[in-house]
């Protein structure tokens, strides 16, 4: 369909669902669903048409409607919350049905009887920050209505909200008294957000037919929680929150509000004869947009050795693609309103760019993160990690110094949060630039102990023994950080880094296969580009090292088997066989 094809106006639209509807539903099924079907018929229904609107569809206990005035939509609003209190002003406060509303103004595309946009997106978003029993309106209808109706609203300033790249002025309506939120409702006041990510993980379905599987779904929902909880970076909703879903096909927005968090994981187990297939996914929960999703197919031989793997490999997956929402998220918004682990993603991002460049930016903005929360512990290890890489980056002679900050800011980072995976991984990092591989090891180790999922920490890890000359180790380790992590913006270098030690064991072909695969990445850098031209010249393939060597000198130019030597630190025999490959490529002394 072309553009001019598309059918667009200019209408007022109506946003409403029903707070609690799960837990109203797991207490009361039938009851509350014929509520629900009553409260359609005798109120909300008959006021939408008296105000000249049209219902467009009705989604569970939500609905979405249209209006060809804007003052009449939020003066039906209006009388629908007071309509609502009335109603239900007899029952205990547990019992009631209450509607969040929210109306906007906005150009919207018209198909058969539906209708979509960014003008009926913001209409969802607002009724997402009404509170129950509330209204809000965007600065669009306040601009409308303000002199037109004797209707109290509240400026709530500038909101962002989810897919929308602008702000949205956002107005609340306040007279909400005549059926406040009582404080003793506990579950259906919607927690704060807290600072950092927030998810839970809904019990998994068992889709097997067979009741005697619901110990394995029960086992890998449960076994999810304790591996996320292992990351500092996110708050992880109990499993006993959690498991009141059990049994109920809940809203992800309900969940969200609910348990005051931005991000739900869900799935399913289903075995047949000896074979289980595990499906997951990550969804946002104010949107309901689907982040991630994934199946797992394994052969059933041991059940509790397969629930562990499926978990953390679930977990070490998520992970990652929260951070890069989060990143997205942080780097939209006006530096004005950005608080310190908005900071700190947003200096994420720019890591992620792997240049030197970008690492100082990164390193920058992690500063001001800890200049508004000084015991930011991730954001230390943030700097400590940025002078690593520009240690690995640097030809200077005043790399030492380097380092010697790198340990410091690490340290600082450990004496504030001394259980966090990611600390001790940076300080592994330090410590083996460094040279002490003893302690290094010890805080590798350390890492993994801390959290088993946590791909980082195996790259640590393989990094050290790759120092001890514990090659094969270190390829395994490599891999298993690979594999735990396989979308992570560092998955080119747990891949790159196993060309290293496989160099070393003159396994010269598969060092070749792991450099291509590493490059496929966008934000590889030059640094695959080493071991992938030594590897060509120990094989002899000159005219593929040849291009190899444009590549690197396109990203850096002028680099030569001393700035190699330099920038890599060789000492060892192995080194010196890796910088013998370059040479015999063709690569500048």
């Amino acid at each position: 369909m072309s553009e001019e094809d598309v059918e667009r106006k200019l209408t007022a639209i109506l946003a409403a669902d029903v707070v609690g509807y799960s837990r109203l539903m797991g207490e009361d099924e039938a009851g509350t669903l014929a509520r629900l079907k009553s409260l359609r018929k005798e109120l909300v229904q008959p006021k939408i048409a008296g105000s000249r609107g049209r219902i467009v569809k009705i989604m569970g206990d939500g609905l979405l409607a249209e209006f060809p005035s804007v003052v009449e939509a939020v003066r039906c609003a209006v009388d629908i919350q007071q309509d609502m209190a009335e109603r239900e002003a007899s029952l205990p406060d547990e019992r009631r049905l209450r509607l969040r509303i929210g109306v906007n103004l906005g150009d919207i595309i018209v198909e058969g009887s539906d209708i979509y946009g960014d003008g009926v997106n913001i209409a969802a978003r607002l009724e997402g920050l009404a509170e129950p029993g509330g209204i809000c309106i965007s600065g669009k209808v306040h601009e409308e209505v303000r002199n037109k109706l004797s209707i109290a609203f509240e400026d709530l300033g500038d909101q962002e909200v989810k897919n929308i790249p602008e702000p949205v002025r956002v107005y609340r309506w306040t007279d909400v008294t005549a059926d406040p939120m009582p404080a003793t409702a506990g579950v259906e006041a919607a927690p704060p957000l807290p600072d950092k990510p927030s998810i839970a993980v809904l019990p998994f379905t068992n889709m097997s037919g067979d009741p005697e599987q619901e110990y394995f779904s029960d086992g890998i929902t449960e076994d999810i929680i304790t591996e996320m909880s292992r990351f500092r970076s996110l708050f992880v909703i109990a499993r006993t929150s959690s498991f009141h879903y059990k049994g109920q096909s809940p809203k992800v927005q309900e969940v969200g509000r609910d348990l005051g968090v931005q991000y739900v994981v869900e799935g399913s187990v289903r075995k047949s004869a000896n074979r289980v297939r595990v499906t997951a996914q990550l969804v946002e929960a104010e949107t309901g947009n689907h982040l991630w999703a994934e199946r797992y197919d394994r052969e059933l031989e041991d059940i509790f050795a397969l629930q562990a793997e499926i978990a953390r490999t679930i977990s070490a997956t998520v992970v990652p693609e929260i951070s890069h929402v989060e990143q997205e998220s942080a780097r939209r918004k006006p530096p004005q309103s950005l608080g310190a682990w908005e900071w700190y993603h947003r200096g994420l991002w720019h890591f992620y760019r792997f240049t030197l460049e970008e690492f100082l930016e990164a390193r920058r903005l992690f500063e001001r993160a800890v200049e508004l929360d000084p015991n930011f512990a991730a954001a230390h290890s943030g700097i400590a990690y940025t002078l690593i890489q520009e240690y690995m980056h640097s030809t200077s002679d005043d790399r030492a110094e380097l380092l010697k900050r790198a340990l410091a800011a690490a340290h600082t980072s450990a004496a504030i949060d001394d259980h966090d995976a990611f600390v001790h991984f940076v300080l592994a990092r330090t410590h083996a630039k460094g040279g002490e591989l003893d302690i290094a090891l010890a805080e590798a180790q350390k890492s993994i102990d801390l959290n088993p999922s946590f791909a980082y920490a195996y790259f640590g890890l393989g990094d050290v023994l790759m120092h001890l000359y514990r090659f094969e180790e270190a390829i395994e380790m490599f891999d298993t950080a690979a594999r735990l992590s396989p979308r992570d913006p560092h998955t080119w270098t747990f891949i790159h880094h196993q060309a290293w030690p496989l160099l070393s064991l003159k396994r010269y072909e598969e060092a070749v296969d792991v450099e291509r695969r590493a490059l496929l990445s966008p934000n590889a850098g030059f640094y695959p580009y080493l071991p992938l031209i030594s590897a060509l010249g120990h094989l002899g393939r000159q005219k593929e090292a040849k291009v190899a060597i444009e590549q690197l000198h396109e990203l850096h130019p002028g680099y030569s088997c001393a700035t190699a030597r330099k920038q890599l630190s060789i000492t060892s025999d192995y080194g010196e066989q890796i910088i013998d490959g370059m040479r015999k490529a063709g690569l500048p002394e």
